[in-house]
């Protein structure tokens, strides 16, 4: 079983992994009307990894005898000054989404949940990775900032990634 407050935290944080793949959609839709379509690859991949995401809070709460709770989700932010931009607005989303998962860890400790501390673990370690990828990306931003060349060439490579769904037994 699990207790209404964990049980409403979790369906909180359900939304905000699908608010981030809406807000990485949005994203990519700026990237394509700036003729970046390796950046708009990046994003339409980094939203599908957060609808998994979203998934996997679905999952647990019914895995958990939980009742889900799919919540209103405000637009988002569809509008950047540069690439740059975006992208560093991306990294304060994700560590934003990195404090919320450290919360829910409390609270899961607190209450003794142990399948749920198991589960936000994956979360834990996941946003070690989505802040090292994002603040990757923003470094080589930097680098070529005002150097078009050097921002296709980022572009080119962004371009290369491929989603990849997460193995059912470690998602």
């Amino acid at each position: 079983m699990i207790s209404q407050k964990l049980q409403d935290a979790l369906n909180e944080q359900m939304k905000n992994e699908f608010f981030s793949a809406y807000l990485y959609m949005a994203m990519a839709g700026y990237f394509q009307a700036e003729d970046l379509p390796g950046m708009a690859n990046w994003m339409r991949v980094q939203a599908l990894e957060e609808m998994t995401h979203g998934e996997k809070f679905f999952a647990f709460i019914c895995d958990a005898a939980g009742r889900t709770d799919l919540r209103p989700i405000e637009g988002p932010k569809n509008d950047f000054e540069s690439p740059l931009q975006a992208f560093e607005y991306s990294l304060q989303h994700e560590k934003f989404v990195t404090d919320r998962i450290g919360k829910l860890m409390d609270l899961a400790r607190e209450e003794g949940h142990h399948a749920a501390q198991i589960m936000l673990q994956w979360f834990v370690t996941e946003q070690v990775e989505e802040e090292s990828s994002f603040s990757l990306i923003i470094r080589k931003l930097r680098r070529v900032e005002g150097d078009g060349r050097g921002l296709l060439m980022v572009d080119q490579e962004l371009g290369q990634r491929v989603f990849v769904p997460p193995a059912a037994a470690g998602a």
